[in-house]
């Protein structure tokens, strides 16, 4: 890869970060009088930890990553985000990403008025890396790559992969919100074999907190440090870092809820597949199915008619006819089912 402080925006480069008195604070203090917060109604008068030093120590253990190697975001988006504010001049440089797949890098492409290239997946929604690399030049900064895949599901090759990261000299950004319904390992356990290399996971989908907006990017320690220079210093609230903490400190029940729904995925995949209207079922390594039917507009239209939510994919890239639907709990899946033979009497 290219020297890092070629890659990232001068302006970034040379940056003074917004420093507080709780950074340069080690320890619990008796009188905190820095902030000036109010001092009554604790503990929600108080700033949350800048470094969410306590949830970091436990995503260390069970993500196998050290603290140094990580950041925390508002969800995968902010870290996404953040990539572009670290490595792209806006109207001057590029990101390469594949297609079809997950929507928010073209958004914050877009915001970040910053070139966005797609690269399409070849017919089975596998990874082509030349095909890839081809579309970028000396402009390109960021690769990303979203693995399991969003909306089809799959996992990318690791053989292309690696020729990615092997052969751009920029950043390659794997997300992997969904890599703990596969059985592939995480890229995060590589991260010393790539300095180029920033992998994304989230605690909204497995895990199972949406709700609290908890994302993580894992790189290396060099990387980090331009993360935390940028990241809004108070960005993971109080309540997301209890809630998470309580949450990660049970792994059992995360565990068994997993195996539920990667089981439910394998049933849903085989009764989907015996309703006449469906054409495929795309193999999924995620909580998800792609599904292509007859009359995918019809059939979103009719679920939402008895109260069902799914995504209508049908004007996606290499999407046409597919209509994407979230592996819910046995009886979700239970009312799903039935409204869709239904729908094919």
């Amino acid at each position: 890869m290219k020297e890092l402080r070629d890659l990232v925006r001068p302006n970034i480069y040379k940056l003074k970060p917004y420093s507080c008195a709780r950074d340069e604070f080690k320890g619990k203090a008796e009188v905190y009088l820095d902030a000036n917060e109010n001092p009554y109604n604790a503990p929600f008068n108080r700033y949350p930890d800048p470094l969410q030093k306590a949830l970091k120590q436990e995503l260390s253990k069970l993500k196998n990553v050290p603290i140094e190697n990580m950041t925390l975001g508002v969800g995968s988006d902010e870290t996404i985000d953040l990539a572009f504010r670290i490595f792209c001049e806006p109207g001057v440089d590029n990101v390469v990403a594949i297609a079809p797949s997950y929507g928010m890098y073209e958004v914050c492409a877009n915001v970040n008025n910053v070139e966005y290239r797609s690269v399409l997946l070849n017919p089975d929604f596998s990874l082509n890396a030349e095909n890839l690399l081809a579309a970028t030049d000396d402009n390109t900064k960021l690769i990303f790559l979203c693995s399991p895949n969003n909306p089809t599901g799959n996992i990318l090759s690791n053989a292309e992969v690696e020729k990615v990261l092997r052969g751009f000299e920029g950043i390659v950004v794997i997300d992997e919100a969904y890599i703990d319904f596969a059985d592939n390992a995480s890229w995060s356990q590589r991260l010393p074999e790539f300095p180029n290399l920033i992998v994304l996971q989230t605690l909204s989908k497995a895990w199972g907190m949406a709700a609290l907006r908890c994302g993580m990017a894992f790189a290396s320690q060099d990387i980090i440090s331009y993360f935390l220079k940028v990241k809004y210093p108070y960005n993971i609230n109080l309540l997301t870092q209890e809630k998470a903490l309580e949450i990660l400190r049970a792994p059992h029940i995360f565990n068994e809820r997993k195996s539920i729904l990667i089981a439910q995925r394998g049933r849903m995949e085989i009764d989907l597949k015996s309703l006449p209207f469906v054409q495929k079922v795309y193999p999924s390594d995620a909580n998800f199915l792609l599904v292509k039917m007859d009359d995918p507009v019809a059939v979103y239209n009719f679920l939402l008619t008895k109260g069902i939510v799914t995504r209508n994919r049908n004007s996606v890239t290499m999407c046409a006819g597919c209509v994407r639907i979230t592996i819910g709990t046995p009886e979700e899946n239970n009312v799903v089912l039935k409204a869709l033979q239904e729908f094919a009497k």
